[in-house]
């Protein structure tokens, strides 16, 4: 006797097609931490300046970011600033549990195609060593993990050194606890601007930018911003941009 097929079952697919998220927060689920693991494989420079620093003929990277050199590989940060510190910075958001939004380490966007929504993923990094030294790098791939890893890359391509000192007329402690002027930068529709602060005052900041502040050895300080700061990526370059001109009136 054949078994007779149930009325409430469904017939099988002959092709079955992947399941495309209708909404951000139905996307596979986002590692939220990345780390730093050191490569088995033995680093292997492939530009002269790569071959220089790994030689010992450069022994600072302030001699490689106060020149014409460009960094290209970032093993040779890696290897000239042993103690570099990360931070992802929390640029996307899903719907929470009880409203509101929900920060996450990645921002989902989709793309309509024929075949359905295509989703797309990406990152912001900060890295720095806590003394001087700060990084800015953004990354996107389809996967959250490449986009890390893009980002972190990035970043460490990005590196600068900034000005630190006490501008504030208050303080006059001549410490580098902050930034010796006011400065102003941009990105995008926001607009901000760093105020030296004396001591004791801290970071007067968002907690995103904290983490950049921190990296880059800023103990006291205050911000103005003026925008749309609830776009992270461009509040978190304007503050990168106004520190890269620190240097601006040095010659």
């Amino acid at each position: 006797m054949e078994k007779e097929n149930n009325n409430n079952e469904e017939p099988e697919a002959i092709e079955t097609l992947p399941v495309v998220p209708i909404t951000p927060e139905e996307a596979p689920e986002v590692i939220p931490e990345i780390s730093v693991e050191k490569k088995e494989k033995p680093w292997i420079p492939k530009t002269s300046l790569g071959k220089q620093v790994l030689e010992g003929k450069i022994t600072n990277i302030e001699e490689i970011l106060f020149s014409d050199k460009k960094i290209i590989e970032p093993e040779i940060v890696d290897h000239l600033v042993p103690n570099l510190q990360s931070e992802l910075i929390l640029i996307g958001g899903r719907p929470g549990k009880g409203g509101g939004i929900q920060r996450i380490p990645i921002r989902i966007t989709a793309k309509m195609h024929r075949s359905g929504r295509r989703f797309r993923t990406s990152a912001l990094f900060v890295v720095g060593n806590g003394n001087g030294l700060v990084g800015v790098g953004r990354g996107a791939s389809i996967e959250p993990r490449t986009a890390m890893e893009k980002s972190l890359r990035k970043a460490k391509l990005n590196i600068i050194k900034i000005k630190r000192g006490c501008g504030d007329w208050g303080c006059g402690c001549g410490s580098e606890h902050s930034i010796p002027f006011k400065i102003k930068g941009h990105s995008g529709s926001v607009r901000v601007e760093l105020i030296p602060a004396p001591k004791g005052v801290g970071l007067v900041a968002d907690n995103e930018t904290k983490k950049l502040l921190r990296l880059a050895g800023i103990k006291d300080i205050w911000i103005k911003t003026f925008g749309n700061t609830s776009n992270r990526i461009n509040l978190i370059f304007a503050v990168f941009d106004a520190l890269k001109k620190l240097y601006m009136y040095e010659k």
